[in-house]
């Protein structure tokens, strides 16, 4: 046989037995079988396409969930609260699973909506764009988000801002904490930012400008020159130094990541920030990236944008530890409104049924054996 010949004729094949060469086989997906949203989580790991994706992303939540020295951070864009899926990450939090978030504001906003008792509702097509606006009902995709819902928001961001001693420099997560601190003691409802306060986890929002908050916080301001009170300032290099110097202190990390945008870029941009600090300024830090990585949007690579970049690029950027290393990454193409309660919830059952500290270490490496297969 020659080789790199270029007439277009055929070989002679050698052909494997795939049990020689040790691949895994897949297995019909037996519904008699299922029990269980775990059950079925686990047999869709053994198929094929999106829903081999989802049963692998399960393994690595469960990795970083039993991971003892992993922080983990989540990263949220998108609508996630106004499709009801704020419940979903309060859980995270509520169990330890999460202990940072960087979210857009819009997602903050809308969830604090729900945590003070307020609702979205469905859309009902046959009423115009035209017609939702003059009643007042804001569009998001299916769901309609009353005006009225987001005056209320902003009385309590008027309420929190009026208190603020103007000598201390407002940033997104100490803003977001006050918020939380605000319906811990006032709002009976779960949420977010809630759960965050009470957990102690911190809420970064990069692109604090780009939301219902951050307009809040401009109407604030006017009306205080309005009024002849001082402006309050607002810094998110706070956030940012906060975000790094809280990283830096980890063992690992981990990063689990809804959509993309402004909140996926901040986050894994902490590798870069920290290599530049040691490579253009002389600082004695270590280079961290993270070890883990789950991500569910349903953008693909080729449209260019962040969103839909694979982990194996982020390697190139130095914000991921590779997998020939130790880094287990799982990435799933599907809607996040689907794929996050799945997911989520097999972690759970699996969590709740081996104990929440029993065989951690052990348990990890068996399942990051399995994915790397």
């Amino acid at each position: 046989m020659k080789h790199g010949n270029r007439d277009g004729a055929g070989i002679e094949r050698k052909l494997h037995n795939p049990v020689e060469d040790r691949l895994t086989p897949l297995e019909p997906l037996d519904l008699s079988r299922i029990h269980s949203v775990d059950d079925l989580v686990r047999a869709m790991a053994k198929t094929a396409f999106t829903g081999r994706q989802l049963g692998e992303a399960a393994d690595v939540l469960e990795a970083m969930a039993r991971d003892k020295d992993c922080f983990k951070v989540m990263t949220l864009a998108g609508a996630m609260t106004v499709a009801k899926q704020g419940l979903v990450i309060t859980e995270l939090i509520d169990r330890g699973i999460v202990n940072a978030i960087v979210s857009t504001g819009a997602l903050m906003a809308h969830g604090l909506v729900e945590a003070t008792g307020r609702s979205h509702f469905r859309y009902n097509p046959e009423v115009s764009d035209e017609e939702l606006y003059q009643q007042g009902y804001n569009r998001v995709y299916d769901t309609l988000e009353p005006e009225a819902n987001l005056d209320d928001v902003e009385k309590v961001m008027f309420s929190i801002l009026a208190k603020w001693d103007p000598k201390e420099i407002l940033c997104s997560y100490k803003l977001n904490q006050t918020v939380g601190k605000f319906l811990s003691q006032n709002a009976e409802e779960r949420g977010i930012l809630k759960s965050a306060y009470e957990k102690g986890v911190p809420v970064f929002v990069p692109a604090f400008t780009d939301s219902e908050l951050g307009l809040d916080f401009a109407l604030a301001n006017r009306a205080r020159e309005t009024e002849g009170n001082p402006l309050l300032k607002f810094d998110p290099f706070l956030d940012l130094e906060h975000f790094a110097a809280t990283l830096l202190k980890q063992k690992r990390l981990g990063i689990f990541t809804i959509g993309g945008g402004v909140p996926r870029n901040w986050s894994q941009q902490f590798g870069p920030f920290i290599e530049l600090r040691h490579r253009q300024l002389g600082e004695d830090i270590p280079l961290k990236r993270y070890h883990y990585g789950l991500r569910i949007c349903p953008e693909p690579v080729y449209w260019g944008g962040l969103s839909g970049s694979p982990y194996s690029e982020a390697i190139s950027w130095g914000k991921f530890v590779p997998p020939a290393e130790g880094g287990m990454f799982g990435e799933v193409f599907v809607d996040a409104t689907v794929g996050l309660p799945l997911i989520v919830a097999a972690v759970l059952e699996r969590l709740d049924k081996s104990g929440s500290s029993q065989n951690r270490t052990g348990k990890t490496e068996k399942v990051r054996a399995a994915v790397r297969r």
